[in-house]
């Protein structure tokens, strides 16, 4: 696929002897992004279809050591100012107009707002921003939305919204609780999921972010596309600031065999669909592997 490069197609949590920050080439922000790995023990409260992580390979670490997280995060930011992260693969490969730092990300094996202490790691990201001066620089929460009720999360995304720039990326990839529990497969009440995005959303603006696939062959029915717009129509009916909606296919290996991306084409005729019915600004991100070059992992 035409613009896409080694380090996109390689999302690794795992970089170098760090054990809890690495860096990636987002081809979404079309620049670098500073990740952070709140769950390097692989646990995740969803069990997505379309997960791309690896949990087969045992984790390195089970624990979050605030101490040695701060530690390299100042380091790679220090390398990415410098430059010298482009200096090997696969970053080098690296186009010079994507050689810009773009954001700080909680995201990782997991999701990041199951960690206990996760307003802590966020004043962390906070205050290493400001000793490198980078105002500008956003600190971006990638979340399943199944957490955001607990309190210290409340007073990260607080901290997050007070000092800014920041984003949160609510994940809602289901209209209905029938495809919501087929595609996350997870305990958590779907209702759950609205609730904390409606009350988070009415605090502070967000991002919806949205995964379609094909699942078995088959791509969404209209049905649930219709529901998926009328939730989100439903959510900004009661309140809810909904600054965009970032929709997606697969890009990376997948532990379900059976699932697949969309090809260009289908993805637009949805995201065009959803942005009629809801009136909401939206953002396409297409699958970085060629289909029949797409394989699994499992």
């Amino acid at each position: 696929m035409k613009d896409v490069i080694p380090a996109h197609c390689d999302h690794s949590r795992e970089w170098k002897d760090f054990f809890y920050v690495y860096p990636v080439i987002s081809r979404r922000s079309q620049g670098l992004s500073i990740g952070i790995n709140l769950n390097p023990d692989k646990v995740c409260n969803f069990d997505c279809i379309y997960c791309e992580v690896d949990r087969r390979t045992p984790p390195r670490r089970l624990d979050v050591d605030l101490v040695r997280l701060e530690e390299e995060l100042e380091s790679l930011l220090s390398l990415a100012k410098s430059g010298a992260l482009f200096d090997a693969p696969p970053f080098s490969e690296t186009p010079m107009e994507w050689r810009r730092l773009n954001d700080i990300a909680f995201s990782g094996d997991g999701e990041p707002t199951t960690y206990p202490h996760f307003d802590r790691a966020v004043e962390i990201a906070l205050a290493t921003r400001r000793r490198h001066q980078l105002k500008d620089l956003k600190i971006i929460l990638i979340t399943d939305s199944a957490c955001l009720d607990r309190p210290q999360v409340v007073r990260g995304l607080d901290a997050m919204y007070r000092d800014g720039p920041y984003e949160v990326w609510a994940k809602l990839d289901a209209g209905s609780e029938a495809y919501y529990k087929r595609v996350n497969r997870t305990h958590i009440p779907y209702d759950r999921i609205l609730r904390n995005i409606l009350s988070t959303a009415r605090r502070i603006p967000v991002f919806i972010q949205t995964l379609w696939m094909r699942i078995h062959e088959e791509v969404p029915s209209q049905e649930e596309i219709n529901a998926y717009c009328d939730r989100i129509n439903e959510l900004v009916s009661q309140g809810a600031q909904i600054l965009k909606l970032q929709l997606y296919t697969v890009a990376r290996p997948t532990p379900e065999p059976y699932v697949r991306p969309l090809d260009p084409r289908t993805l637009d005729a949805i995201a065009l669909q959803i942005h009629q019915a809801t009136g909401l600004p939206f953002e396409v991100a297409y699958g970085s592997y060629p289909e029949e070059n797409f394989s699994v992992y499992g």
